[in-house]
């Protein structure tokens, strides 16, 4: 039986500005399993890393958890205090963040940043520390490793800072990995070398992992699930053969039609998502995507539901009612000038 490592339910987060309240998250609910890579995509601003960062309980004022709860192994981590929380961050829940260079202290070496969370959490002497720094450098594509430890982070490229972050996330083989965009300043060799690492950790200590990315090849190589987030909303749910190959919202085939495809030449016309994300100081009281999507009919107005598609697929659109039957209908009607009677 597949064991539950997190559940979130209902998470809704706001942050306080000038003009009102920016809601990035918009009560969603997931989940993640024991062992299990689950992606999480969609573009900038629409709530993948707020996510992240409320699933360690790292959002602070202006910003605020509202409404919802998180569980890890079963208990309310919204109940944690600071205290216990310093216990599991970097040692059960670890997190990549996206930029290195706000998460390593400046005026630390290496080393000392590496040997002083194996020392708290794994318990090393400082010889044993020193040598697992060592290790850890090397497994993540670092070169001189002894020498490196002695180097200040200014003293490292911006891809060399973030191996050393994914090192540090590495070093305890949490329960949970949440990687927040960790492949993005690094080439197409080291790239390659970090998802080896991350699928090698999972077999390794069964740790489970979510994946925060725009780039859907890193999620097609090494994720089970994903979850396509829009407007702080998820739109769309499903192990990683239903999003690429039968994509059921409007928003993910969008994605999916962005990106160049394998093997079609240098001549393939790209095709861009017209329009830009909704405002979430006012959000929609419908579909977060109607303004861009091409699908749009008079159902749209008002929220959908997330309806299950097929065993384990789950998508927020109106599409996948009955209902929609004939408001499409109504909506063509509209488009050729014809007045509708009920």
């Amino acid at each position: 039986m597949t064991e539950r490592l997190l559940s979130v339910e209902n998470l809704t987060v706001s942050f306080a500005t000038r003009d009102g309240d920016n809601q990035a998250v918009r009560g969603i609910h997931f989940h993640v399993d024991k062992g299990e890579t689950l992606g999480i995509v969609g573009e900038s601003g629409s709530g993948k890393s707020v996510t992240a960062r409320s699933i360690m309980s790292l959002i602070s004022p202006p910003g605020q958890i509202t409404a919802g709860s998180i569980r890890f192994r079963g208990q309310d981590c919204l109940a944690w205090t600071e205290k216990e929380w310093r216990k599991l961050r970097g040692n059960r829940i670890s997190m990549i963040f996206q930029d290195p260079m706000t998460s390593l202290n400046p005026l630390k070496r290496i080393g000392q940043q590496l040997t002083e969370v194996l020392r708290r959490h794994r318990g090393l002497d400082r010889q044993q520390a020193n040598q697992e720094a060592e290790r850890l450098l090397q497994e993540v594509g670092i070169s001189d490793a002894k020498t490196r430890l002695r180097q200040y982070p200014h003293e490292f490229s911006g891809g060399m800072r973030q191996r050393v972050m994914i090192a540090m996330a590495l070093s305890c083989q949490p329960d949970l990995l949440i990687a927040d965009e960790p492949t993005t300043a690094l080439d197409a060799t080291i790239q390659a070398q970090i998802l080896d690492l991350f699928k090698s950790l999972k077999q390794r200590s069964d740790t489970a992992i979510v994946l925060i990315t725009h780039d859907l090849g890193v999620v097609a190589q090494v994720c089970t699930r994903v979850i396509v987030m829009y407007g702080g909303l998820i739109m769309e749910e499903g192990r990683v053969e239903d999003i690429f190959y039968r994509p059921q919202h409007p928003y993910t085939q969008g994605l999916l039609r962005s990106l160049p495809q394998r093997g079609s030449g240098s001549r393939e016309r790209l095709v861009p998502i017209e329009g830009t994300p909704p405002n979430l100081l006012h959000p929609p009281a419908g579909c977060p995507f109607a303004e861009r999507c091409p699908h749009v009919f008079a159902s749209c107005t008002q929220m959908p539901p997330m309806t299950e598609t097929e065993p384990g697929h789950y998508s927020m659109c109106w599409l996948s009612h009955e209902a929609a039957i004939a408001g499409d209908h109504d909506h063509k009607l509209a488009a050729e000038g014809v007045e509708h009677h009920e």
